[in-house]
């Protein structure tokens, strides 16, 4: 069942529950932090940006996750390829970091020192902003990126976890124009040289102990038609929605259950299927970014793996959408937190 939300309510009830289960096309549940009924240290509050073509990239993370507050910043040279990550964590934020309480509005601020992250949200614009002194071998990192939003369709999903009180309400939204550039040293990168798009992954919510999870999320051209994809499971009861859909000249395509089959090898060749015959792609990989954490109770390893997506994809209309070599990536992320 694909419970399409129409009408725009808060996400919480007064108890801390969720008024409407399902997915929507826009920002239609309201998000208070002050609604939800949980220990400030079990929040989980996140953005997530990613800016790609298949030569460069760059991923940015500010997150207040309760106990732990995390500034993360990779940089990405498919060519070689390789990525350098700097990370900077703030013990028990609790909410301090004042996470805005939708991805229409709302700046976000993660100050460290030498280290910067800023993301500020203008209309149909998101402006990214980094500044680190001491990135990679001595060498400082900026990057000034504009973003801006083309579709009409975004996803937006509220997920019921089997336990009360649990939930997750999270944005994603595809196909963002860039135009900027970051800088290492002396190396200049400009997204404006190379096909690019940037993706956001704006989460909400009150977890459950532990998870694993999978993603995937591409956006690019296909016969010069802007184009992406979201899709994922593995957590929560997903009887409602799932979070699979395709944009296609900024419309959003509903899709049901996405099945990942991943090979041991995590650079070996990956495939995708559904269960109604409308996603049907393979992915050749370049690069695993790979990380493994065990910190007192905290436990996390994920496989995020960047290359190009190719094959089939049927439209709601029954249009078929040949798919060939989109760059974009897929995950495998087990986390106890």
């Amino acid at each position: 069942m694909q419970n399409e939300i129409m009408n725009s309510t808060n996400l919480l009830d007064k108890d801390g529950n969720l008024v409407q289960k399902g997915w929507g096309r826009s920002t239609l549940l309201k998000y208070h932090r002050n609604q939800v009924e949980a220990a400030k240290f079990k929040i989980k509050e996140w953005d997530y940006y990613a800016v790609l073509n298949d030569k460069f990239g760059i991923a940015l993370t500010v997150a207040d996750n309760g106990y732990v507050g995390l500034g993360i910043i990779t940089v990405f040279d498919f060519t070689v390829p390789k990525e350098w990550t700097k990370q900077v964590l703030v013990p028990f934020p609790l909410g301090k970091f004042n996470m805005p309480e939708s991805p229409e509005t709302g700046d976000v601020v993660f100050d460290n020192k030498d280290f910067l992250i800023t993301f500020k949200k203008k209309e149909k614009m998101r402006r990214l902003e980094v500044r680190i002194k001491d990135f990679h071998q001595g060498k400082s990192l900026e990057a000034n990126i504009e973003l801006q939003e083309i579709n009409r369709d975004s996803l937006m999903i509220a997920t019921l976890f089997h336990k009360p009180k649990k939930f997750y309400y999270n944005h994603k939204i595809n196909n963002l124009l860039p135009k900027g550039t970051m800088k290492i040293g002396d190396r200049v990168f400009d997204f404006e040289s190379e096909p690019s798009n940037g993706v956001l992954d704006w989460g909400r919510g009150v977890w459950t102990y532990n998870n694993t999870w999978y993603w995937g999320s591409a956006s690019g051209l296909v016969d010069n038609i802007p184009f992406g994809f979201n899709i994922g499971y593995g957590f929560g009861d997903t009887s409602k929605a799932t979070e699979n859909i395709v944009f296609y000249d900024g419309i959003g395509h509903k899709l049901d259950e996405v099945e990942f089959r991943i090979p041991d090898n995590y650079t070996d060749p990956w495939q995708f299927t559904s269960n109604d015959g409308r996603f049907e792609i393979n992915f050749a990989p370049v690069i695993d970014r790979n990380s493994n954490t065990k910190v007192l109770f905290i436990e996390s390893d994920q496989h995020q793996v960047f290359g190009h997506f190719s094959g089939q994809i049927v439209l709601d209309n029954g249009a078929i959408v040949n798919v060939d070599r989109v760059f974009g990536f897929a995950e495998k992320v087990m986390n106890k937190w």
